[in-house]
């Protein structure tokens, strides 16, 4: 999959949902759990790509997330099944508007020890 994707803009790979998931421009396109191929191509292309090997992706607790699907071994075989699928993810998120990167967090200052605080009593401490 790497391979089929190498040369793509914006790209990123990511561990989310117990997967390895390939972002395009901040969105997820398509992924790799198990030996299945996890591929996002949208609410309305959902219920006509359901097929032999291709079935519907579910997570935790039997949900399914709308618009991603799972391909089988037998589905994505060949270097041009491979590609067909990798470019169905793709051709979804770009309809997608790109995802700004999250904005990081300072990190939190650590405050010094109150006088208060120190002077707190252990059993067995005499003041």
């Amino acid at each position: 999959m790497r391979r089929v994707l190498a040369g793509g803009q914006d790209l990123a790979e990511k561990k989310m949902m117990g997967a390895t998931c390939f972002m395009v421009s901040g969105s997820m396109c398509c992924g790799v759990t198990g030996s299945a191929l996890m591929v996002r191509v949208g609410r309305e292309a959902y219920q006509r790509t359901l097929a032999a090997h291709v079935r519907p992706m579910e997570i935790g607790g039997g949900r399914r997330p709308s618009g991603f699907v799972l391909v089988d071994r037998k589905g994505y075989g060949t270097d041009a099944a491979l590609a067909k699928w990798v470019k169905r993810g793709t051709d979804f998120v770009s309809t997608l508007p790109a995802k700004k990167p999250a904005a990081r967090k300072p990190a939190r200052k650590l405050r010094a020890a109150s006088p208060k605080q120190s002077t707190r009593r252990t059993r067995g401490s005499v003041n």
